[in-house]
């Protein structure tokens, strides 16, 4: 009798011990297109693809990489994006460029390669950083190619910063609506150069 009753003490002890060292779920994070349009110029008519984004293999991975200092990383194992961050920044980054420009005509992904459009797009992401308590850093180079016969190429750089809200520096939904702001500057840079060459 007294055995059983001590394993079964013993087994419920051991039932809670695991259901208190249970791993917490996991949350998914998705980029967002926030770009406003630009009613003070005219909707283009052409067709634009982003053929190809580059991220940093620093973060090139589900989780969310946090950094905590000049020459430190946290790999946050319960919060990740949704979707691989290249494909996930070449989507944002068309959708904001089809608000900018006006135009539905912009794609990414496997359809830009077989698309017919006036201008390819091809960004490397030298940075792509996500600080806690501060906001998101986004450092891109990248390069606007005109189709046409002998058309030529506009490269550029853009170093973006953006900063969480007052009471939001913990918070990952606060990370991710910075680094969509930070595409959406982007964006901008990329189809100001875009009307500049398309003369408008």
């Amino acid at each position: 009798m007294i055995g059983a009753r001590a394993a079964g003490i013993v087994g419920l002890v051991l039932a809670l011990s695991l259901a208190g060292c249970a791993s917490p779920p996991a949350r998914f994070y998705a980029l967002a297109a926030t770009a406003v349009p630009d009613t003070a110029s005219p909707p283009l008519s052409v067709a634009v693809a982003v053929d190809s984004v580059a991220v940093p293999a620093a973060v090139d991975r589900p989780q969310f990489v946090v950094h905590r200092g000049a020459n430190r990383v946290f790999v946050d194992e319960f919060n990740r994006w949704a979707a691989p961050l290249s494909s996930s920044i070449a989507r944002t980054l068309a959708e904001d460029l089809a608000i900018l420009l006006g135009t539905p005509r912009v794609v990414s992904g496997p359809l830009a390669e077989s698309f017919d459009p006036a201008y390819r797009v091809s960004v490397d992401i030298q940075r792509f950083d996500s600080v806690r308590g501060q906001g998101s850093v986004l450092d891109a180079v990248w390069v606007v190619r005109s189709t046409a016969a002998g058309g030529t190429a506009t490269s550029g750089r853009s170093t973006l910063r953006e900063a969480v809200p007052a009471g939001e520096g913990g918070d990952y939904d606060a990370l991710a609506a910075a680094h969509s702001r930070a595409i959406a500057a982007l964006a901008r840079d990329i189809a100001a150069a875009i009307r500049a060459r398309d003369g408008r």
